[in-house]
């Protein structure tokens, strides 16, 4: 047997190094969180290759004099802590002093440096491991700190990395979580030569707003509350806001900036009644409590935490968002998108102080698309809805009188509309005297979806429809950039897009099947999807979930009145899809209960 032995200090040091610095994103944190705890008013970071080849991290905070810079590249070493004590009591967001030595050892690390009014700049460098001697330097005020071809002395981690872009990605993502966390510090991200964050110094919800479309920053509502010494503050979207995925939920803490668990599960439960499920709240939040009562270290990269009582600050979160999303400007809130004209003449240029237009004055509020029709071509006639009076029962809308009611035919498994409850739910009743409860929106989904497969397989491809105008979506460079590399294969699925300078898209087309009014929310959700799936799913995958994100947003929505008319043709489309059962997202479309289940519930079995 081989004889047990210390490592080299070199294989320490690269080992090490696989610990903190997996990829560039995580380099970037790192020398960024350097730059912060050094009291900078304002840092750059400039990528080449996504980081792979270049990271630069420019500041204007205290700066290391020469005899510090050899001191700051050995592993253990910093000024945030000095006794055992104090790793109860962490104010600082690094501490561990094992960036500089881990990036050294797996990189080309230059530093430069030059104290607040010191009249010059030293810089010394590391090459796997290798360190030179400190030399004056031409510098102003701060740090600069230069990282060349990551992993070239460990080939086989770098083998692992991802595409330039996606690496970017990644490090534009731990950007946004830091700028939010220190928002009085003006931040600018650049990747190859491009600028793609500018941030200048703001308050809290300035950033926030900063870091999120219009619409979402519009929707935002404060988030306050207090409980012993527990401050939690901040702002959430309205429940008409959400994102297909978590990327806008911005959680700090102590002014560490994390993706706990635990705070994740409490955003998540406090809308789970409000938002649809698989859908994303956003949220920029800020908790601040006794550093004894949360421990930072337990994480290599520091992003998760140990709270002492995990269960109260689940607690406070989850009734705070509770209490703020039941305020009334919340609950009438509506985004600008949603204010939009409905009709074929609207694009994202309509005026958002307009007044909405009529419920039924257009595609996108009509059931005239598939699910709601005989065919794609030959849409059911809307019939002309019967207003309640003001005073009638919110729960259930359009019920006609039981002898107006068409008996259900026994060829038709899912029977006949009786009633629509919650303008979301329809009650039908089958010819056995089963009882079907139909969810609208998750059932016009499936059909959507569906429609959209069938097209997409045939050999003409699904149909466009032109915007009469074209429409300018803003987005972030990294969505943006996303969705014109996808536009070719996007354009299969009936969107035409194509790039409008960065960080925006222009949309000339729009699949005629989903008829939608305003195309950017749509894009967001497919930037989000495409964005999570990664560049190793196969394109077939990739397709099929736009095609699923497209379904979603086509359909008829919760919360639509619909008429007898328009209920049964539901049902009747309902019955000719095989996999009507369930929506895109494999939630149910509809529920049963036989005579004699109802009869048992009711004690009349046996009776």
């Amino acid at each position: 047997m081989p004889q047990i032995r210390l490592l080299p200090s070199h294989v320490v040091d690269r080992i090490a190094a696989g610990e903190v610095v997996e990829r560039p994103a995580a380099a970037v944190k790192e020398l960024v969180e350097n730059a912060l705890d050094a009291g900078a008013s304002r840092i750059t970071v400039s990528l080449q290759e996504g980081g792979i080849r270049r990271i630069e991290v420019s500041d204007d905070g205290s700066g290391m004099s020469a005899a510090e810079l050899p001191v700051a590249i050995q592993r253990h070493a910093t000024s945030k802590l000095s006794e055992t004590a104090d790793l109860v009591h962490i104010t600082t967001l690094g501490f561990r002093g094992e960036a500089l030595p881990s990036i050294g050892a797996a990189a080309r690390l230059a530093i430069t440096s030059r104290p607040q009014g010191a009249e010059t700049a030293y810089s010394i460098r590391v090459e796997g491991g290798i360190v030179s001697e400190v030399e004056p330097a031409a510098g102003t005020p701060g740090t600069r700190i230069v990282v060349s071809d990551l992993f070239f002395a460990t080939p086989a981690r770098r083998a692992f990395l991802r595409s330039p872009r996606v690496e970017a990605d990644h490090a534009e993502a731990v950007i946004r979580r830091l700028a939010l966390s220190a928002p009085g510090v003006g931040f600018r991200l650049e990747h190859e030569g491009r600028t793609i964050l500018d941030l200048a110094p703001a308050d809290r919800r300035g950033r926030l707003a900063a870091l999120l479309s219009t619409d979402e920053a519009e929707a935002l509502v404060s988030v306050e509350a207090e409980r012993e010494e527990v401050i939690l503050s901040g702002f959430a979207g309205a429940a008409a806001t959400h994102r297909a995925t978590g990327a806008a939920q911005y959680l700090v803490v102590n002014g560490r900036p994390v993706i706990d668990p635990v705070l994740k599960t409490a955003l998540r439960v406090a809308y789970l009644e409000v938002i649809p499920r698989g859908r994303f709240p956003v949220a920029g939040l800020w908790l601040d409590l006794p550093h004894r009562a949360v421990d930072v270290n337990v994480h290599p990269a520091k992003t998760e935490l140990r709270f002492r009582d995990a269960e109260r600050i689940r607690g406070l979160l989850i009734s705070a968002l509770r209490a703020a999303l039941s305020r009334p400007a919340v609950l009438q809130y509506q985004p600008r998108a949603a204010l939009r004209g409905y009709g074929r003449a609207a694009n994202a240029y309509a005026d958002p102080a307009a007044p909405p237009a009529p419920a039924y004055d257009g595609p996108a509020a009509r059931l005239a698309e598939p699910g709601i029709t005989d065919t794609l071509e030959r849409p059911v006639s809307m019939l002309a809805e019967t207003q309640l009076p003001l005073d009638a029962s919110p729960l259930a809308r359009s019920i006609p009188r039981p002898e107006a009611v068409a008996p259900p035919a026994p060829h038709h498994p899912l029977g006949a509309a009786v009633a629509q409850v919650l303008d979301t739910y329809i009650i039908a009743v089958a010819a056995d005297g089963t009882l079907i409860l139909v969810d609208q929106h998750a059932a016009h989904e499936r059909l959507t979806h569906e429609a959209l497969r069938e097209q997409v397989a045939g050999p003409a491809g699904p149909r466009s429809q032109p915007m009469l105008l074209p429409a300018v979506i803003d987005l972030t460079q990294a969505d943006a950039a996303r969705l014109a590399e996808a536009a070719p294969d996007l354009a299969r699925l009936g969107l035409e897009i194509e790039g409008f300078g960065p960080g925006a898209i222009m949309v000339r087309a729009l699949p005629a099947v989903l008829g939608l009014a305003d195309p950017a929310p749509l894009l967001r959700d497919i930037a989000d999807e495409l964005g999570e799936l990664g560049e190793t799913t196969a394109l077939s995958e990739k397709l099929d979930a736009v095609v699923a994100r497209m379904a979603c947003h086509g359909s008829i929505r919760a919360g639509r009145r619909l008429n007898e008319a328009e209920m049964n043709a539901l049902l009747r489309q309902m019955e000719q899809v095989p996999r009507a059962a369930t929506c895109s997202h494999g939630r149910p479309t509809f529920l049963k209960m036989s005579r004699a289940e109802i009869e048992t519930l009711f004690g009349r079995r046996g009776n």
